[in-house]
């Protein structure tokens, strides 16, 4: 597999091969390959073992044999599976079981041998480090906390943008919990909140401000929690939580027996005797740090380190934008005039004076990116087609509603700017605002295709401009003859859109 360049707008893809990163965690040791080393790494290969490594490591200061056996067969399969792959470069990480298990060196001197690399075994504040970094690579512009609950241990570090804050780890992974617990929810409840009096100053500093949760067992919480609410996306990434909504739901998973849990049956067993203690732990952070809103983080310690590895010109791009402009370089006709409509539906947004928010306007320019993705489907499908692929794709940087903003905006360009053409959910997951948006949007990429044809250098020479109460697209004299009824109904709808009148003008 080999990557080829970005569009100028987003910098330049380096050619290359894959990279992977090997995660021994507590609980589980995973393999994700990874496209290659960009700003929007995106996954080629997933697949995790659930070894359990940390089990009775906080009782009996030791990894288990048998948890010792599977995890090396998983590394050695892992090898294997890279060297399939062709990977160019494996990362190897250890965190809290094999740092704190007195036969955690010779687990990883044996684990070396079975992967054939060199292991990184992370200290907490390194842990932590990364966790944010994953946090800051998958987010637009976090502000908050992040929290990453694993096997074994929790780490809690601030975030700002890109400044990340002193991190803090504390032995409350789900594993720890349940050992050093016996098994009680009531001894666990005690233990959580007397190492969190340790972190006080960290909480302190997430009152009304964002807890980012990373990690497997607060992200099956939230795939439960979506079963519950009957969410229409089941996406992880940046789900939302409200915390005071939330905080009945944790009871719920404390008190109730797993197997009675709508939607169990999503949530491997060996995780589901895990899910009392991470709901547990996250009503206390909720109760002692008052957030304004949990989000579910599907990034972490692994994409972390590979931010970790950019260098500080690529770190600055933008994910989202970087993403679509590798889609829009992929799939596109003229990756070029992608770029070409977001300057010209600016000029236009300026010109009528429409109010914009940052984030707005950051995802509009994603949308136009995003607008010829699907021209390869078939004609009666491409609405239908590209709406699944931004709805449901591997983006970052982006929220729920604004997923579902691209989505529509793209659909309303394909199948026309009637709002029953969609159903009612999408709909509701973008908000009254964003809808409206995303058909303003739609209107736009409607006159801009009859013109342009999706070829880069026509739409400069065609703006598109409010003035007074008429919309006026401006054509050059020897593209007159573009001025069909077809072309002149497509600026007719995006004036109505506008209470405005249409115009187009030959010059």
């Amino acid at each position: 597999m080999v990557l080829v360049e970005r569009s100028e707008a987003q910098g330049r893809l380096k050619i290359g091969r894959p990279v992977a990163i090997i995660d021994i965690g507590s609980n589980s040791v995973r393999l994700v390959a990874y496209e290659g080393l960009s700003r929007a790494p995106t996954p080629i290969y997933n697949e995790k073992v659930l070894c359990g490594l940390g089990r009775h490591v906080a009782t009996t200061g030791r990894l288990d044999d048998d948890a010792v056996e599977r995890a090396l067969r998983a590394l050695s399969r892992f090898r294997v599976l890279c060297e399939t792959m062709d990977v160019a470069e494996v990362y190897v990480l250890a965190t809290a079981a094999a740092r704190d298990a007195t036969n955690g060196p010779d687990f990883l001197a044996a684990a070396e041998q079975a992967c054939g690399c060199r292991i990184q075994l992370l200290s907490g504040a390194k842990e932590a480090l990364f966790s944010a970094y994953g946090v800051v690579s998958g987010f637009y512009k976090p502000d908050g906390l992040v929290g990453d609950m694993g096997g074994g241990s929790l780490e809690l570090v601030d975030v700002q943008g890109a400044l990340v804050g002193e991190g803090v780890t504390m032995p409350l992974g789900g594993l720890a919990l349940q050992d050093l617990s016996g098994g009680s929810v009531k001894k666990a409840q005690k233990i959580i909140r007397a190492s969190l009096e340790r972190a006080a100053g960290h909480l302190e500093q997430l009152h009304g401000r964002t807890f980012y949760a990373v990690g497997g067992t607060w992200r099956a919480l939230a795939r439960l929690h979506q079963a519950v609410t009957d969410y229409p996306l089941h996406i992880m990434h940046n789900y939302i939580i409200n915390p005071e909504d939330g905080l009945d739901f944790l009871h719920l998973v404390e008190e109730a027996d797993a197997k009675t849990l709508k939607d169990i049956e999503s949530i491997s067993e060996a995780r589901r005797p895990l899910l009392a203690y991470g709901a547990m732990l996250l009503e206390e952070i909720i109760r002692l740090g008052e957030p304004k809103e949990i989000a579910i983080s599907a990034l972490g310690v692994r994409e972390g380190l590979l931010y970790d590895q950019l260098d500080p010109e690529t770190r600055r791009l933008d994910p989202l934008l970087t993403a679509a402009s590798d889609l829009n370089l992929l799939r596109s006709r003229s990756p070029r005039h992608g770029e070409e409509l977001w300057e010209w539906t600016s000029r236009f947004i300026d010109s009528v004076g429409l109010p914009e928010t940052e984030n707005e306007q950051h995802l509009r320019h994603a949308g136009c990116l995003l607008a010829d993705i699907g021209w390869r489907a078939h004609p009666d499908y491409r609405g239908e087609q590209s709406l699944n692929l931004i709805a449901y794709g591997a983006f970052v940087g982006l929220d729920h509603p604004g997923r579902a903003y691209l989505a529509l905006s793209i659909f309303f360009r394909h199948e026309g700017l009637s709002p029953d053409k969609v159903g009612s959910r999408i709909k509701a997951l973008a908000g009254s605002r964003l809808m409206e948006r995303a058909r303003l949007l739609a209107a736009m990429m409607r006159v801009a295709y009859p013109v342009s044809v999706a070829m880069e250098g026509v739409l400069p020479q065609t703006p598109l401009t409010a003035q007074g109460r008429s919309v006026v697209l401006r054509l050059p004299r020897h593209m007159a003859d573009l001025a069909n009824e077809r072309l002149v109904g497509r600026v007719r709808a995006l004036a109505k859109l506008l209470n405005l009148e249409p115009v187009i003008e030959v010059s």
